[in-house]
């Protein structure tokens, strides 16, 4: 794939004909030609080096900004041709550009870069030289709409300064707005344009111009191409048999700790071992072809040598659904690759599917299946995991014990080489135990169909997702300040958050979330908070995290202070966060949630926060929060803070999804992050 830097100029025409404003400018050769260009645009000037090589003009010395006479136009011919060189003695020089020196004006940034998983995407923010530095940059996945290029500009931190800021006057946004819009059409009606940026833009009170513009061409337009297949049917996932195919008596194989994992299915067990009659107490098989029962499911634990014959004799034996466990596949190389697509090529032609190869397996808690060799099979539960990490199911799975987390599905998805992420979405989405959705990422491959199946799914069950890759080297081998701004990692949280999914950036967190959204009412229908809590050092400390993380704490009206001061001492704080002092016994926190849940109009959401004494168990305090809950339609997030004294009341929350925390900080970032989501509020925290 070949690649093509346009110089200034050409840039300079490209934008021209979508009506992005642009200086006039003229290409010289010589230190004369400068003089008679500079002469006829009309002074100052400013001059730049042309060069496919030197991308940083500046850093080379390739830039004399304020010409201001003939004689200055030509020694600056002269200087920058002799900076160029010294910079990169083997560096292609063009020529130098000549152009008229725009305005001072608030300098932005627009660019673009091609992704390798979602396309085109666009980024906006602080421009000039400190770029890099200042890194003030917000991103959109195109198409784009005019109120999304709106967001954009009102979402970065440096908005201020476009709006107005300190007595300056307001920056022309509506022209930014068109501009941005005009560059993004540029940008899709372009395919051949892989990356660029135009830094920088200049604003002005009244219009704008791009000052810079450096584009990118690619020979090569890979246009993605959507894998479509049959959906699953959710049957598949039901298995009344399964077959452990390289089932083993030896603790140390991996064959012996599926089956061992297996041993609790309900359904029909058979080993298959061409060496062995039993295992593990079963009858076993030399063959899935020597089982005369039917077999909905087989696992194959086999070396990858012997994979493609077991999954041919699955084929003759109608096994619709087949887990390869198994390693060796397209992970390690050009052979691995042609084994994987030898493997795939039977399957098909048996109407046989895959899961994997190269995974850990599937466990569905509530069926009895687990075809993975984690050390302890998880409890059922209303949480499905699935993830591109073997190694963090098992850890995960681990931990979920000691937690009392359940889970509805656990899927490792290995190679994708038939069933990926998207058939696993629309499984758990059908599935009725499945009320929360988490997935682990490390790449999707067709971004485009992924954002849309997850839009689908989020809108009826919630998706929590976790990208590893935040730190990517490649980001600083970019050619352009788009490449360095916008890294992969930024642009699946951009496909995350468009398409419905909430990122968090922490396994706890992903769980916090996903047990916050698997409760019925899911979202707060707003941003309003009411904080109820007996300790007065907590409630100030759940004001300041509430203000950190996009919270609005509301002010209660006269009229409820006044109800409330019916009931409460006289030397309560007489607002909100409402503190109900540390002698609050039951009936203080009753009669305070019914005046709230009588005004449920005014607050969106209610955390309530209690902590150990001898004036109220963690028993009655819950039993308070479940009548308080049924009371209104609005969020109740509980934080009951402390040690064992407080897991009776935690305990009977969580039997009626009540989502309960145990640190006050993560209550609130987890609602910030849920909040963000829902609402784009500025200050969602990190997970």
């Amino acid at each position: 794939m070949a690649h093509k830097m346009l110089s200034e100029a050409e840039g300079y025409d490209l934008l021209k004909k979508y009506g992005i404003p642009v200086p006039e400018f003229q290409i010289v050769h010589d230190g004369e030609e400068a003089a008679k260009a500079a002469d006829r645009i009309g002074y100052p000037v400013v001059m730049k080096i042309i060069s496919p090589q030197i991308i940083h003009k500046s850093d080379a010395g390739g830039v004399i900004v304020g010409v201001g006479s003939r004689n200055a136009a030509l020694e600056a011919f002269v200087k920058i041709i002799d900076g160029a060189k010294a910079f990169d003695p083997v560096a292609e020089i063009t020529g130098v550009i000549v152009e008229k020196q725009a305005d001072p004006g608030l300098e932005l940034i627009i660019g673009g870069k091609t992704d390798p998983s979602f396309g085109k995407v666009l980024t906006f923010g602080m421009g000039g030289t400190m770029v890099e530095l200042v890194k003030d940059v917000t991103l959109r996945i195109l198409p784009i709409t005019k109120e999304e290029v709106r967001q954009m500009v009102h979402e970065i931190n440096f908005y201020p300064l476009i709006a107005g800021y300190r007595g300056t006057k307001p920056r022309d946004e509506e022209a930014l707005v068109r501009t941005i819009l005009d560059v993004a059409r540029v940008f899709e009606e372009n395919e051949n344009i892989l990356e660029f940026d135009i830094n920088p833009i200049r604003l002005y009170e009244k219009g704008a111009c791009a000052v810079d513009a450096r584009i990118i061409l690619t020979d090569e337009i890979d246009r993605q191409i959507t894998r479509t297949h049959a959906p699953v049917p959710l049957e598949y996932f039901n298995p009344r048999s399964v077959a452990v195919i390289g089932a083993s008596q030896d603790s140390t194989k991996m064959g012996y700790a599926v089956m061992h994992n297996l041993l609790h299915f309900p359904g029909q067990l058979y080993p298959v071992n061409n060496k062995r009659s039993e295992i593990q107490g079963i009858k076993a098989y030399s063959s899935v072809l020597d089982i005369q029962a039917p077999v909905d499911l087989a696992v194959i634990t086999v070396p990858s040598i012997h994979v493609p014959h077991v999954v041919e004799e699955c084929g003759q034996k109608g096994v619709p659904l087949v887990v390869v466990i198994t390693a060796g596949f397209k992970e390690m190389g050009e052979r691995g690759k042609a084994l994987e697509n030898r493997v795939m090529d039977i399957a098909r032609g048996h109407g046989t599917r895959i899961i994997g190869p190269n995974c850990l397996g599937i466990i569905i808690p509530h069926r009895g299946i687990d075809t993975t060799y984690v050390h302890q099979s998880p409890k059922p539960g209303n949480i499905a995991f699935i993830s591109q990490s073997g190694a963090i199911i098992n850890t995960v799975v681990d931990w979920s014990i000691s937690e009392d987390i359940g889970f509805s599905n656990v899927v490792s998805v290995g190679n994708q080489a038939d069933l990926n992420f998207l058939d696993y979405l629309r499984y758990v989405e059908k599935d009725e135990k499945t009320k929360a959705i988490i997935l682990y990422v490390e790449q999707i491959t067709d971004g485009k169909a992924f954002m849309e199946v997850v839009s689908e799914v989020s809108k009826t069950k919630p998706i929590i997702a976790i990208k590893s890759g935040a730190s990517e080297r490649g980001q600083k081998a970019a050619s352009s300040h788009t490449g360095s701004l916008s890294g992969s990692w930024e642009v699946y949280m951009e496909a995350f958050r468009r398409s419905g999914a909430i990122t968090v950036h922490t396994l706890t967190g992903a769980f916090l979330a996903a047990q916050m959204l698997a409760h019925p009412k899911r979202y707060p229908k707003g941003k309003r908070a009411v904080i109820i809590t007996n300790a007065g050092g907590f409630a100030v400390l759940s004001a300041d995290y509430a203000e950190r993380y996009g919270i609005e704490i509301v002010d209660l009206p006269p009229e409820v202070i006044e109800e409330l001061n019916e009931f409460l001492p006289e030397f309560w704080n007489m607002g909100n966060p409402i503190d109900l002092l540390g002698d609050a016994n039951e009936l203080r926190f009753e009669r305070t949630f019914e005046v709230l849940a009588r005004r449920g109009d005014l607050w969106d959401m209610a955390f309530i926060i209690g902590f150990p004494n001898l004036v109220l168990t963690s028993k009655q305090l819950a039993g308070q929060i479940l009548k308080f809950s049924g009371s209104t339609d609005n969020r109740i997030i509980a934080t009951l803070l402390g040690g064992a004294s407080m897991d009776i009341g935690r305990k009977i929350l969580k039997e009626h999804q009540i989502p309960s925390f145990t640190e006050l900080d993560f209550t609130f970032r987890v609602m910030g992050r849920v909040l963000w989501q829902r609402f784009r509020t500025r200050a969602p925290g990190l997970l």
